[in-house]
């Protein structure tokens, strides 16, 4: 239905309303779940960039910090949603406190995978059967797409969809060598660690559901957590494997992680149990536990976010005539288990325990340790050279990697890493490992992950969520000033003005991020340009038109005749410079040969390369364009006087003692028969020729 909605004091009008949930909702209920669209009518209509608004009633936890509390753990190592609490009132009436997760939708996708228009699946059944396989990726279903789709809840509506959906369903049962190449496998086991650390089992585990599925630009699935409300043990029907009919609070706190592996599945688990097979993805999956409970449970960091949180809807729950427990059980509950229909366990009596078995699980003891990671480009001007080390403490036979990308959007390519001496890493067999790169991009995220037969270990610990970042100075061989228009008469901006701009150009053999690149006027303070990834020869456009409010490649000045602009690395190194030269708005200067070339006067060539100089260049004083014409040639002359005459090339004159103006001269060549003339220019005691084709 329709409505209004106030959010912090500020009115949407002709917003959605309907309720949400598929166990939490009832009609004889007061307090339901709900979801909101504010867009519903108004496509553009938004709070603070959300749209929609899930709101959910705590209806399974006395605490009121599950979900939000899962959520901001989950951030810190994959894509997940934020979470907070609002007070909700129906008719100026409130009904009472809920939790207000961010969706997982077009906004969400755009922000953390920067698409949105791909493969984009919810992994929720229908209907959930108890006794079935849900939405488990597995192929039991068969070959036939439409067996599929009561299976999974398909959010985008490409061609290709459902078929892409079952090509990754195809590799990760038949062919799990090949699975990096539409799953990504890092971010699936972090999905598992979490869910396993909190106990999470409303989620693939348990019942195989809630989490998405996208596929991003480089054709990768990325699985997205979904519906953490019931985490921290709040829900025990089942884990799939030897807890297949539920399990207590006790036995949630020693469930092992590795069980769909160590033991057995009641329905298939491809997605745990396959790629668990590969004994480096199941060192990863321990490492990434470790980390989770060290960062969170260890040093009970949980604990106090948990209490924080409590204190900021302490005074609302107690308010809250519709919760569905005591205060006295929001306020015991952090602690010990509240008795209801079902027993919710005190998250700290739970996490303690859980903390302990996990810090004692095989694969925890003996991962190598990874220190003293040191950065050497000897020439970091030209980063001709660059040699990456790592210091490795382990006590067994260690193999070690170095993961690298050039931007965010790429994928991570892996490569060894060596302790022969030949890498950069000091004497052989020092424990230091090394990598080179002899023409390295000077823009690299990376980590490092080493293994031995016991354990592995990431540095970052969070990777490949986090990562390294190296910056080397950029040079002319990665990008350059390509060319500058300042009276410009041949191109507009997304606003319809001709304004003065400025073309970079990146001539590297690999992308460059322009974000920590200056642009300066004279001795000006320096504009830093904003996050923005442009492929290797393509071109970037800046306006110099003193009205940055127009976007992140508008400058906030002017550039005048005279002018010198620099571009600078964030250290204020020159990289490359031009003084600005002005003509008559129909030609630029810019570099011939494109992008190395000296600055010449040049006819516009905006986002693409500079033409040869020869094609319009005649003298230093005279510019011919177009060559080749058709109906009309101008000759624009730079001095004050010449005459010209045209040429057949058979000597027949066709144009005799034509008087040029300074400024362009524009020549009717309508009536010229198709052919090769000679274009000739006398001025004082000099004369030029140029051939001139008409079409």
């Amino acid at each position: 239905m329709g409505g209004d909605v106030i959010i912090d004091g500020t009115l949407y009008s002709n917003v959605g309303v309907r309720y949400k949930g598929y166990s939490s909702y009832s009609s004889s209920r007061d307090k339901n779940p709900f979801n909101i669209d504010l867009n519903y009518a108004l496509p553009d209509q938004n709070h603070q960039g959300i749209q929609k608004i899930k709101l959910s009633n705590v209806i399974q936890d006395p605490s009121f910090v599950r979900e939000v509390l899962s959520y901001e753990i989950a951030r810190k190592y994959m894509p997940s949603s934020k979470a907070n609490y609002a007070n909700v009132f129906v008719n100026d009436t409130l009904i009472g406190v809920y939790t207000n997760v961010q969706p997982v939708d077009g906004d969400f996708l755009q922000s953390h995978f920067y698409s949105s228009e791909n493969t984009f699946v919810k992994c929720n059944p229908e209907t959930v059967d108890l006794n079935g396989g849900n939405a488990n990726l597995s192929n039991a279903p068969g070959t036939n797409l439409y067996d599929y789709e009561s299976l999974y809840d398909m959010k985008s509506s490409g061609d290709y969809d459902w078929t892409n959906l079952y090509g990754l369903i195809d590799v990760l049962n038949e062919d799990i060598g090949s699975v990096e190449s539409l799953l990504n496998v890092d971010r699936t086991l972090w999905m598992h660690a979490l869910n396993y650390v909190l106990i999470n089992f409303d989620s693939y585990v348990g019942y195989a559901q809630n989490y998405y599925l996208y596929q991003d630009n480089n054709l990768q699935f990325q699985p997205i957590l979904w519906d953490m409300n019931m985490s921290f043990a709040s829900y025990r029907l089942s884990d799939d494997s030897d807890n297949w009919d539920g399990f207590t609070i006790e036995e949630a706190k020693t469930i092992d992680p590795l069980q769909h592996f160590n033991s057995f599945s009641v329905h298939a688990r491809p997605l745990l149990r396959n790629l668990f097979e590969n004994d480096t993805y199941r060192r990863m999956y321990l490492a990434h536990i470790k980390t989770i409970v060290e960062e969170n449970l260890v040093n009970q960091d949980y604990y106090t976010r948990a209490a924080y949180m409590q204190s900021i809807v302490d005074a609302s729950v107690y308010n809250d005539s519709n919760k569905f427990y005591g205060y006295d059980d929001f306020v015991t509950n952090l602690d010990t288990t509240v008795n209801d229909l079902v027993d919710y366990p005190g998250i700290k009596d739970l996490m303690e325990g859980r903390s302990t078995y996990l810090m004692n699980y095989p694969g925890m003891d003996d991962a190598p340790e990874l220190t003293n990671i040191i950065e050497n480009s000897p020439s970091d001007q030209s980063h001709e050279d660059l040699w990456i080390s790592v210091k490795v403490n382990s006590s067994l036979p260690t193999s070690v990697y170095f993961a690298f990308r050039e931007t965010n959007t790429d994928l991570f390519q892996v490569v060894s890493m060596f302790d022969d001496g030949a890498h950069g890493d000091g004497s052989v067999n020092d424990s230091v490992y090394g990598v080179y790169f002899s023409d390295p991009s000077p823009y690299l995220q990376y980590y490092i992950y080493a293994e031995n037969d016991s354990a592995g270990m990431f540095a970052p610990r969070r990777a490949a969520y986090e990562f390294y970042e190296l910056k080397l100075r950029k040079t002319t061989r990665d990008i350059t000033i390509n060319e500058v228009m300042l009276e410009n008469q041949v191109v507009e901006d997304d606003f319809d003005e001709q304004d003065p701009w400025l073309e970079l150009f990146v001539q590297g053999s690999s992308k460059l991020n322009l974000a920590d690149l200056q642009i300066s006027v004279n001795q000006e303070s320096p504009w830093t340009l904003t996050n923005r990834v442009v492929s290797e020869n393509e071109y970037y456009t800046i306006w110099l038109d003193e009205q940055s409010t127009q976007g992140s490649n508008h400058a906030p000045f002017y550039i005048a005749i005279g002018d010198t602009v620099y571009l600078r690395n964030s250290d204020g190194t020159v990289i490359d410079s031009t003084i600005v030269l002005s003509y008559d708005g129909v030609t630029s200067f810019a570099r011939y040969p494109n992008g190395t070339g000296d600055f010449k006067e040049l006819l516009p060539t905006h986002n693409k390369e500079n033409i040869d100089a020869t094609q319009a260049l005649f003298t230093n004083t005279i510019f011919v364009y177009p060559n080749p014409a058709s109906d009309e040639v101008t000759v624009r002359l730079n001095s004050n006087k010449a005459t010209l005459s045209i040429l057949a090339l058979e000597g027949k004159v066709v144009l005799l003692g034509y008087d040029l103006q300074e400024g362009a001269n524009i020549i009717d060549t309508s009536q010229f028969a198709q052919g090769v003339y000679l274009l000739r220019v006398s001025e004082e005691n000099q004369e030029a020729i140029i051939r001139l084709v008409i079409n």
